[in-house]
């Protein structure tokens, strides 16, 4: 499995789906493993949702500074 694959796919979803945000939100491990429909090892889940997690937050940070630029989108 390629993790980093598998992040940007957990990063499209959370941003496309609303549901899957919500649950994102909510339980990260759960949604992280529905998605990968596997179980890992917590160890492995836990950096799949922290570098979703960045992903994510990366993503607001470049819009909110591109804010105040005045561009909007």
């Amino acid at each position: 499995m390629d993790i980093k694959e598998k992040i940007e796919e957990i990063v499209n979803k959370v941003k496309s789906d609303e549901g899957f945000a919500d649950k994102f939100k909510s339980e990260p491990v759960k949604a992280v493993e529905d998605v990968l429909g596997v179980d890992l090892p917590n160890d492995q889940i836990n950096k799949v949702v922290e570098g979703v997690k960045a992903k994510i937050d990366l993503g607001g940070i470049a819009d909110k500074i591109g804010g105040l630029f005045g561009k909007k989108d």
